[in-house]
């Protein structure tokens, strides 16, 4: 990279206004397009997010909404402290160059600092969980059914789901866990996936059989040429007689390649996310009771076929004649309080510090989470005249997102009466009649 050098200042003494006026200009103008090829980013960061402009830090950055990244803004840093030439420029491209040099160079160096402190915030603000420590395989989890349908990678980070005639298959996480953040990057089947369905999810029916919690990521496979689907479901205290699903299409096909999936689970709080974009955020109430999930849980992992429901209630099953339908799950995240499973007591003094998982939804990720339901929703049980006369006490309803599912299907969320169908009910605790 080639060092710049400033621009001599303009001894304005001569009597023609109109020439200084001009140079100033010039001078402005060459060295904005000098500074671009080095760092377009951190330019555009100076001109949206500017820490001289007078305002405070949170007001002159509040209109910058493409946030530098960590290794960007501290490399830019050291080449600010390191030439004084380009901190120079860069300050008075934005300066009045009739300003004395020396108010510029007075206010340089805590500038930058302000700059970089205002990067960093940006920086920070859009850190996802995606930076908690990946666990092995065989450190986290264990088969908990399919056999040879079971495939771990030579890595021992990846490990292959298959559905085949014989069976499906599915793990399993080795401790119970009591809040936390839970993701997985996960490459679903491609072509014909009808009635399969790849779940991601965390429950404790296998111990509380009547009264079971549950979080569910379930992946609905499709006919060809027809997009996967999402389901997110939560149940607690076993009930599900009140199911709170929520379904959506994606912007990307979620068979191409590689996409994380997370949950994050507090004493008042779950948020699903999609690539680290949240995508449903159920909010604890009083009037949801033990509704909320409360117990300890364990992760699931699983492939099978729901041909009776999964795919328009039934009409499409899984052919076999596509099989093996395989599932591939990397980067395992398991980052939460794990409890004893006889004494039921929480080992959180050993967890991991929680300082990394996202306590709640920044305003930043609000916006890109209404964006997703207005544009990829496709049904929600608080809307669901059907099912529910009146909406469940926990739900909040919006008119405008009433009014856009009410157009996409107007018999489930309007006032018409749904043709005679079955309402399908399933149990994923697959085990236990395996």
């Amino acid at each position: 990279m080639v060092a710049l050098e400033t621009e001599p200042r303009v001894e304005a003494f001569v009597n023609k206004s109109l020439y200084t006026s001009k140079r100033k200009q010039k001078n402005t103008q060459e060295q904005r397009e000098r500074i671009m090829p080095i760092n377009h980013t951190a330019e555009s960061f100076l001109y949206n997010c500017n820490p001289f402009s007078g305002l405070s830090i949170a007001s002159s950055c509040r209109h910058y909404s493409k946030p530098l990244s960590l290794s960007s803004s501290f490399s830019f840093f050291l080449l600010l402290l390191h030439r004084p030439a380009l901190r120079h420029s860069l300050y008075i491209s934005k300066t009045p160059l009739a300003e004395e040099t020396n108010t510029i160079m007075q206010g340089s160096y805590t500038g930058f600092l302000l700059l970089f402190f205002c990067s960093m915030l940006f920086a920070f603000s859009s850190a996802s969980p995606s930076n908690l420590p990946i666990i092995p395989f065989d450190e986290g989890y264990t088969p908990l059914f399919g056999d040879s349908n079971l495939v771990i990678h030579r890595d021992g980070n990846s490990v292959h789901l298959s559905l085949d005639e014989r069976t499906g298959s599915g793990f399993v996480s080795h401790d119970l866990y009591l809040h936390g953040y839970f993701s997985a990057s996960i490459k679903l089947p491609s072509d014909y996936t009808a009635g399969v369905v790849v779940a991601f999810y965390m429950s404790n029916g296998d111990m509380f059989q009547n009264n079971h919690d549950e979080i569910d990521f379930e992946f609905l496979g499709n006919i060809r040429g027809k997009d996967w689907r999402i389901q997110t479901n939560v149940y607690g205290n076993g009930s599900t007689n009140i199911g709170r699903e929520e379904r959506y299409g994606l912007w990307f096909d979620p068979a191409d390649d590689f996409h994380q999936y997370g949950i994050v689970w507090t004493d008042s709080q779950i948020i699903f996310y999609v690539d680290n974009v949240p995508i449903r955020e159920v909010t604890r109430t009083k009037s949801m009771g033990g509704d909320f999930p409360s117990k300890p849980m364990t992760l699931y992992a699983t492939i099978w076929d729901a041909s009776d429901w999964a795919t328009n209630g039934g009409k499409y099953r899984v052919n076999y004649k596509y099989a093996p339908y395989v599932a591939e799950f990397s980067d395992l995240v398991l980052h939460g309080c794990a409890v004893d499973p006889i004494e039921h007591v929480a080992k959180c003094d050993n967890a991991p510090s929680s300082g990394a998982i996202p306590s709640s939804i920044t305003p930043a990720q609000r916006v890109k989470m209404e964006n997703f339901r207005k544009k990829h929703m496709t049904y929600s049980y608080c809307y669901d005249k059907v099912r529910y006369k009146v909406p469940p006490s926990e739900c909040v309803i919006n008119s405008q997102e009433a009014e856009r599912l009410r157009k996409f299907d107007p018999v489930t969320f309007g006032s018409g009466r749904r043709h005679h169908g079955k309402r399908h009910r399933h149990n994923r605790e697959v085990a236990s009649s395996l």
